[in-house]
Protein backbone atom coordinates (compact mmCIF):
# COMPACT_ATOMS: atom_id res chain seq x y z
CA UNK A 1 0.00 0.00 0.00
CA UNK A 2 2.81 2.57 1.02
CA UNK A 3 4.18 1.69 -2.52
CA UNK A 4 0.59 2.79 -4.43
CA UNK A 5 1.04 6.01 -1.63
CA UNK A 6 4.35 6.83 -3.19
CA UNK A 7 3.78 6.24 -6.43
CA UNK A 8 0.65 8.14 -6.41
CA UNK A 9 2.02 11.01 -4.80
CA UNK A 10 4.77 11.12 -7.24
CA UNK A 11 2.91 11.27 -9.86
CA UNK A 12 0.95 14.18 -8.21
CA UNK A 13 3.96 16.10 -8.34
CA UNK A 14 4.80 15.22 -11.46
CA UNK A 15 1.59 16.67 -12.47
CA UNK A 16 2.13 19.82 -11.20
CA UNK A 17 5.43 20.18 -12.48
CA UNK A 18 3.81 20.31 -15.97
CA UNK A 19 1.02 22.45 -15.51
CA UNK A 20 3.83 24.98 -14.03
CA UNK A 21 5.65 24.69 -17.11
CA UNK A 22 2.96 24.64 -19.21
CA UNK A 23 1.79 27.74 -17.51
CA UNK A 24 5.34 29.62 -18.01
CA UNK A 25 5.49 28.40 -21.81
CA UNK A 26 1.99 30.42 -22.77
CA UNK A 27 3.65 32.92 -20.59
CA UNK A 28 6.91 33.09 -22.62
CA UNK A 29 5.15 32.27 -25.76
CA UNK A 30 3.04 35.30 -25.44
CA UNK A 31 5.95 37.35 -24.41
CA UNK A 32 7.96 36.52 -27.54
CA UNK A 33 4.84 37.15 -29.63
CA UNK A 34 4.33 40.86 -28.55
CA UNK A 35 8.07 41.20 -28.89
CA UNK A 36 7.86 40.18 -32.74
CA UNK A 37 5.36 42.25 -33.25
CA UNK A 38 7.21 44.93 -31.61
CA UNK A 39 9.94 44.59 -33.96
CA UNK A 40 8.00 44.05 -36.81
CA UNK A 41 6.31 47.67 -36.55
CA UNK A 42 9.90 48.88 -36.28
CA UNK A 43 10.93 47.48 -39.28
CA UNK A 44 8.04 48.61 -41.19
CA UNK A 45 7.13 44.23 -41.79
CA UNK A 46 3.19 43.97 -41.44
CA UNK A 47 2.60 41.16 -39.28
CA UNK A 48 -0.86 40.66 -37.92
CA UNK A 49 -1.91 37.78 -35.39
CA UNK A 50 -2.28 34.05 -36.24
CA UNK A 51 -0.98 32.94 -39.71
CA UNK A 52 1.66 35.12 -41.52
CA UNK A 53 2.25 33.00 -44.51
CA UNK A 54 1.97 36.00 -46.96
CA UNK A 55 4.94 37.40 -46.12
CA UNK A 56 8.17 36.65 -47.71
CA UNK A 57 11.03 34.33 -46.62
CA UNK A 58 13.05 37.44 -46.28
CA UNK A 59 10.79 40.12 -43.95
CA UNK A 60 10.26 36.92 -41.85
CA UNK A 61 14.31 36.52 -41.56
CA UNK A 62 14.77 40.46 -40.94
CA UNK A 63 12.03 40.22 -38.21
CA UNK A 64 13.94 37.14 -36.36
CA UNK A 65 17.19 38.44 -37.21
CA UNK A 66 16.88 41.52 -35.51
CA UNK A 67 15.20 39.85 -32.25
CA UNK A 68 17.75 38.48 -32.03
CA UNK A 69 19.74 40.93 -32.67
CA UNK A 70 18.36 42.68 -29.97
CA UNK A 71 17.80 39.95 -27.34
CA UNK A 72 21.96 39.88 -27.80
CA UNK A 73 22.34 43.64 -27.21
CA UNK A 74 20.02 42.87 -24.16
CA UNK A 75 22.29 40.33 -22.36
CA UNK A 76 25.76 42.34 -22.94
CA UNK A 77 24.37 45.42 -21.60
CA UNK A 78 23.50 43.14 -18.63
CA UNK A 79 26.58 41.88 -18.34
CA UNK A 80 28.19 45.44 -18.08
Amino acid sequence: MKITQNMTTTSHYIQLLQEVKNMAVKESRAGLNRFKMEVSNALGVNLKEGYNGDITSRDAGRVGGEMVKRMIDAYEEKLK
